[in-house]
């Protein structure tokens, strides 16, 4: 579990580089990360230069908090994220979450890119995050608890808030952007799934399937911080289509998407 006076250390020195009290953070996932280039009055820091931050070596992943605004809401945005199938602990991995908190954000946009599992669905649409499946058999809350963080046991049912997703329904309508809903998949990587698996993970219930955002969803709910979930769609995922996966594709897709993934996200942050 996170240690208290770490998560002080980093958001005292993302602190001191800036007075900007952040009220949205932002996670960016590969290939989205041009949104951050949109914020205004921006301060941005590398994650190697931050207290206990690591960093990813995935393509599409900037390493870099920017702190600025957005349609008039004060932000922070994690330019590029880094993943348990890097080697690092799950501690590491949404240790930035409880910073973000603790600089003073109560609403969190996570984003990621991902694969399509479910065959209604088209390579460069999004989906709004309705519900998760931890498919890692490991959770980010596993030790003892750290009870200024969050309580032992936090309920689950409403990971995805409800308020936020019906606000970014409502967006997506007014501008004409489709907008699938969906159950998110956590895969470890870094391999692909095989089609047996994506077999599994669509009897299971699941729409789409990637290898970030569970974690942070988990670490932000035990936060008490509303969670929004975008995904960007890349990709069929493993055996719908006769044809192999690669990132080059995952970030090609994201790039072509980024247009309307702005706009949705933006135009959100404006009416959170």
């Amino acid at each position: 579990m996170h240690k208290t006076n770490e998560i002080l250390e980093a958001k005292d020195f993302i602190s001191s580089k800036t007075n900007i009290i952040p009220e949205v953070g932002i996670v960016l996932g590969s290939g989205l990360g041009s949104l951050a280039d949109e914020i205004e009055d921006a301060v941005t820091i590398p994650y190697e230069d931050i207290p206990f931050f690591s960093k990813s070596d995935a393509a599409g992943h900037a390493n870099e908090l920017v702190i600025g605004r957005l349609e008039g809401k004060k932000i922070v945005a994690m330019k590029g994220r880094y993943h348990y199938y890097e080697g690092y602990s799950l501690d590491e991995v949404t240790f930035p979450i409880r910073v973000i908190k603790a600089l003073g954000a109560k609403n969190l946009i996570i984003t990621n890119s991902c694969g399509a599992v479910n065959t209604d669905f088209n390579p460069g649409e999004l989906m709004l995050i309705t519900d998760h499946i931890n498919l890692v058999g490991t959770n980010p809350l596993i030790g003892r608890n750290n009870p200024a963080l969050g309580t032992r046991f936090p309920d689950v049912s409403e990971v995805y808030s409800k308020e936020l997703r019906n606000l970014a329904l409502d967006i997506a309508i007014e501008n004409n952007i489709t907008l699938q809903e969906g159950v998110y998949g956590w895969w470890s990587g870094p391999v692909y799934e095989t089609p047996a698996e994506i077999r599994m993970i669509r009897t299971l219930g699941g729409d789409a399937i990637g290898m970030s955002t569970v974690p942070e969803a988990t670490v932000a709910i035990h936060s008490e911080m509303s969670v929004l979930g975008i995904s960007c769609l890349t990709n069929m995922a493993c055996g719908i289509l006769d044809q192999p996966l690669s990132h080059d594709e995952v970030i090609e897709v994201a790039g072509k998407s980024r247009e309307k993934f702005v706009l949705l996200v933006k135009k959100v942050i404006n009416r959170i």
